[in-house]
């Protein structure tokens, strides 16, 4: 399947609307993963499970989100690989190949994908680096050893992925809640420049704090 059909066929699933007069509702019913929001605070919770019995906040049963009024954009696996992970396309193949075929060694990958071999190896060392891929070495029968790459163990790979990949979308979800609270205290308080001039301001600055 092309990524335009892809794209096309994940677009359609996020604007299937319940329309009530000028608002659209998007339907969260029939995802593969489920949000709950406690009735009590402002917990969210996102799981990629069906929880029997649904989950709990102070003990109490959290209510599953099952619309939201927020037009969603489909996301893009290679712009949420590059933005999460920052791994761009060269690297998702390098380490697709490696999963698919390996172990490899970098001349090997280079050679199937059509990419520098010093490209690849730098790949190869950031995807070792980031826990994705293992080296090791193989023996020659001419004698001497090759550098190879393998994946690690696949359910692993699932849960470090995912683990690694929520810990992004906790801190999305930070500046999201730090962007409200930036309206909020515009609200409260008397400011000389406009809104858009103090939110941006406030991100600039934490970004230099970091």
């Amino acid at each position: 399947m092309s990524d335009e059909n892809h794209s096309e066929r994940a677009s359609g699933a996020l604007h299937d609307f319940d329309r009530e007069g000028d608002r659209s509702e998007v339907s969260l019913a029939d995802r593969e993963y489920a949000i709950y929001r406690c009735q009590d605070c402002p917990n969210v919770v996102l799981t990629m499970q069906d929880c029997d019995g649904g989950m709990t906040c102070h003990d109490e049963p959290m209510e599953r989100v099952t619309e939201t009024k927020l037009d969603i954009r489909p996301p893009d696996i290679r712009q949420v690989l590059l933005d999460a992970f920052g791994l761009p396309k060269p690297g998702l193949d390098i380490c697709l190949c490696v999963i698919g075929e390996g172990p490899l060694s970098p001349r090997e990958l280079a050679d199937r994908l059509d990419y520098d071999e010093s490209t690849v190896r730098n790949y190869l060392n950031e995807l070792v680096e980031f826990g994705l891929l293992e080296k090791s070495q193989l023996n020659r029968e001419s004698g001497g050893f090759v550098n190879v790459y393998h994946s690690i163990d696949l359910e692993e790979m699932r849960e470090e992925t995912l683990v690694g990949f929520y810990a992004w979308a906790g801190e999305a979800a930070s500046l999201i809640e730090e962007a409200n609270l930036t309206k909020e205290d515009y609200q409260e308080s008397d400011f000389e420049g406009g809104l858009n001039e103090i939110f941006w301001e406030r991100f600039r600055d934490a970004q230099s704090e970091d």
